[in-house]
């Protein structure tokens, strides 16, 4: 392993998704299946020609679940990128990361594993981040904290879905399914409320797709390259950056309380890492 090759990619990765959710806030004069549509569309490219360039079979052996991960994939980024119109990125982000807790009630009902008890104790935590960001912050409407959550239980099904997988498929096939749903969900309900982009528009929607792919691809890496315990929590300096964005160039404001709240959040699943990497060893 190269811890510090491993460190270099996260930290790219947080910045290429900074990089997308920033765009995707000062994009949202376009409606969320637009949005959902041209960031999968953008990544398409890169996709398809590495699979082809590899000569990787495009459509896998799993197919149902590969199906299932695209179609639960793309309900979690529509729920996401909708809910984006209704609060700041950097509460936005701060909040998507709770979906580990809805994953481990889903491997308890569906994969029968099990969760310790001081682990619930780290999710409660995290939760009650969740609580105080919405109780004591006026710029997130209850509409966008419904999406989010939603966005957190269906991205925590994805990660079933993977787990279910496992090895037997190239990580770029299943990206590539759920780039592919997307592209289509989003391309279909974009139709009834279409707006047309301008040139500039249409390179930045193009570029949302770019930067997830290759966040997506650093990660990947970086998860390859060193241990996760170290490099997961690194993972979440995305929130730092997309708090810089929202303030730095799209003229957002945080309380002190959405801080609070966020530090909860952040604290209590990055608790949940330590402890689960800790009885692994």
């Amino acid at each position: 392993m190269n811890l510090k090759k491993a460190i270099i990619f996260m930290v790219l990765s947080t910045i290429a998704f900074t990089g997308m959710n920033g765009l995707l806030k000062y994009l949202t004069h376009y409606n969320g299946y637009q949005l959902v549509f041209f960031r999968s569309l953008g990544s398409l490219f890169f996709t398809f020609g590495f699979l082809i360039s590899q000569r990787i079979p495009i459509l896998g052996t799993n197919r149902k679940l590969l199906l299932l991960r695209g179609v639960l994939g793309s309900t979690s980024m529509l729920l996401f990128f909708i809910a984006v119109h209704y609060m700041p990125i950097g509460s936005a982000v701060a909040l998507r990361y709770i979906a580990p807790i809805f994953a481990a009630i889903f491997a308890i009902i569906i994969l029968k594993e099990n969760v310790r008890p001081l682990q619930w104790i780290f999710f409660a935590i995290a939760f009650a981040g969740v609580l105080v960001l919405k109780g004591f912050d006026d710029s997130i409407a209850p509409i966008g904290l419904i999406l989010v959550l939603l966005a957190s239980v269906f991205s925590g099904l994805v990660y079933i879905v993977i787990r279910k997988i496992g090895l037997r498929e190239h990580p770029v096939v299943i990206v590539n399914y759920f780039m592919c749903t997307a592209t289509i969900v989003g391309g279909v309900g974009a139709i009834f409320n279409w707006i047309t982009p301008t040139r500039t528009d249409l390179m930045l929607l193009l570029s949302l797709g770019v930067f997830g792919y290759f966040g997506q691809l650093f990660m990947t890496k970086a998860f390859q390259m060193g241990e996760i315990n170290i490099i997961a929590p690194i993972k979440y300096v995305e929130v730092v950056f997309a708090i810089i964005v929202g303030v730095g160039f799209l003229g957002e404001t945080y309380s002190l309380f959405s801080f609070m709240g966020m530090v909860l959040i952040i604290a209590g699943m990055l608790l949940n890492i330590w402890y689960k990497s800790k009885n692994q060893t």
